[in-house]
């Protein structure tokens, strides 16, 4: 007696191998049975005419709070995802005091009170809360530096980061899949090469992975792309590029050099990997156009400085010109037209959600630059932004490189609520379905069980997950049933606010959680860590 049956799928197992039609078996969390299946079942799902796989792999998400607040994960669920790994650069543990004060008064239109210290005890936390998908998190190096060197721009003593080789190594011991780090933004941006070698070789002797936001994504970026291996092969650790992409027209001619060097160090047998994002613009803030210096400190300290004419006059000259020493989003774009602003703290300038850097300036009669300076001291944030920085040719480049996974690079939403108060990139509502139905489907750039690998036995195999990424016998029953005729992105720039269609149904650890096109309510999710922790997976979370 199985729990569940599926019948009559076409079976995309993940290994990249041709589809096979077959019966899928179910009993407690695991896949017990493939195959002509005859035994009896509590619950049989015909899933004749459809495509049957694994579930799916978010390899970098922003789910930290939206988590917090609706533990359903409907942007990401209708897609396919069952497993979250969040924590680029600054993650939500470990946090000392200090940390969890500046972190509560940066809190925007979610509030939630933190009740954890390490990165363990907030994904119990979100587990207890109840979450429908799996989840997994870096280490940020970024949050790491933060404990010790709160956000000043120094070198740390050896004292200093032999503490923050501590915290990496605690969080790992504790189910980390790897440590991250975010180059361009500020207090990641501090670090040298040196600390973050030392940094990585701790979570190396976990089997973790590397993961980086590279110091540059334009001007400098196949410098960028040497320090990143630098660090990877200094460590001894595996390394992945996170958000793998060329910024700013000048500069897309470069990603052919970086996939070159890429795989000449793969082919040397340096373990490294990217991931990505289906769409031709990024979203960040408005701190990204701004270089490091006048973050030094913190928000308060930046917001400071902001108000400073001496400080502003530096700005505007030091915006409007590329550098080598700082990776300037703004120039990247081009132009303030290109910059579009989705998310505001302050009530009184949501109506501006929705309109390009360029159109506010224009409504304020004010230069774009000034007018950036402008928001960030009056909505007290960084200011939620998009940025058209990216060719779709190179887009389509990078789906068709077999060592890329994908990801969302964002919160994980539902249209209404509170997460109707900001615009989202649309990557949030269709980063999957997008891959599937315009880039598989429609275009045919790779095929379904290359493009199914990728979603799911690579991405797991990069980071240890145990017993995840595949549908086999013995494996966690995280399934995903899928029609890949119609499997569709609805979300634009303009309403971005619009599910995915074409996922039928979700299991997740065997619990049914999207069932026709529907949310089940159920929150079987469980924190998922690297191969030294896999039995912590089991002891969090219940069917």
């Amino acid at each position: 007696m199985y729990d569940f049956v599926i019948r009559n799928g076409l079976i995309y197992d993940g290994s990249g191998r041709s589809p096979f039609t077959a019966d899928l078996a179910i009993t407690g969390d695991t896949i017990t049975a493939i195959g002509r299946i005859d035994g009896q079942a509590r619950r049989t799902i015909d899933a004749g005419g459809l495509a049957v796989s694994p579930g799916f792999i978010n390899m970098m998400c922003w789910a930290n709070e939206s988590l917090i607040h609706d533990g359903r994960s409907q942007s990401d669920i209708r897609q396919g995802v069952t497993l979250e790994i969040l924590g680029e650069g600054f993650s939500m543990g470990p946090v000392n005091d200090d940390l969890k004060a500046y972190m509560k008064e940066r809190q925007g239109d979610i509030q939630y009170d933190i009740e954890w210290t390490t990165l363990r005890e907030y994904l119990e936390f979100l587990v207890k809360r109840g979450v429908s998908p799996n989840v997994a998190s870096f280490v940020g190096a970024g949050g790491v530096r933060a404990n010790v060197l709160g956000f000043a721009d120094r070198r740390p003593t050896p004292d200093e980061l032999a503490r923050m080789q501590a915290l990496v190594r605690q969080a790992m011991a504790e189910g980390a899949v790897g440590i991250s780090a975010a180059l361009i933004y500020a207090p990641d941006s501090y670090a040298d090469t040196a600390e973050l070698i030392a940094l990585a070789s701790a979570a190396a002797e976990y089997d973790g992975l590397f993961a980086v936001h590279l110091r540059s994504e334009g001007e400098t970026f196949l410098e960028a792309l040497e320090e990143f291996l630098t660090i990877v092969e200094t460590s001894g650790i595996r390394g992945e590029i996170y958000h793998l992409k060329a910024s700013g027209k000048r500069n897309w001619p470069k990603l052919e050099k970086v996939i070159a060097r890429v795989e000449a160090a793969r082919a040397a047998g340096l373990p490294v990997t990217a991931d990505m994002y289906t769409y031709h613009a990024s979203a960040t803030g408005l701190d990204a156009m701004m270089p490091g210096w006048v973050q030094e400190g913190g928000h308060k300290a930046w917001v400071a400085r902001l108000r400073d004419p001496a400080v502003r006059e530096r700005l505007k000259r030091e915006i409007s010109l590329p550098s080598a020493e700082w990776e300037n989003s703004y120039h990247e774009a081009g132009d303030a037209s290109k910059v579009l602003c989705v998310s505001f703290k302050n009530d009184a300038l949501k109506p501006l959600t929705g309109k390009s850097l360029a159109e506010i300036a224009a409504l304020r009669g004010a230069d774009p630059v000034e007018t950036a300076m402008n928001l960030v001291i009056e909505d007290d944030s960084r200011v939620g932004c998009v940025y058209f920085t990216m060719s779709e040719e190179n887009v389509r480049r990078q789906i068709q490189l077999p060592w890329v996974s994908f990801c969302s690079d964002s919160a994980s939403l539902a249209p209404e609520g509170v997460f109707l108060r900001s615009n989202p990139h649309p990557r949030a509502y269709g980063s999957f379905a997008r891959l599937l139905g315009k880039y598989v489907r429609d275009e045919g750039l790779v095929s379904l069980e290359e493009a199914v690998r990728r979603l799911s036995a690579l991405p797991a195999d990069n980071l240890r997950l145990d017993r995840r990424g595949r549908l086999l016998p013995g494996y966690f029953a995280d399934v995903v049933i899928f029609d890949p005729a119609t499997v569709q992105d609805h979300a634009t720039f303009d309403r971005p606010h619009q599910y995915a269609t074409g996922v039928r149904d979700v299991l997740v650890n065997g619990v049914v959680v999207l069932q026709d096109g529907e949310h089940t309510g159920a929150k079987p999710g469980r924190v998922v860590g690297g191969r030294q922790s896999a039995g912590l997976g089991r002891a969090v979370g219940g069917r």
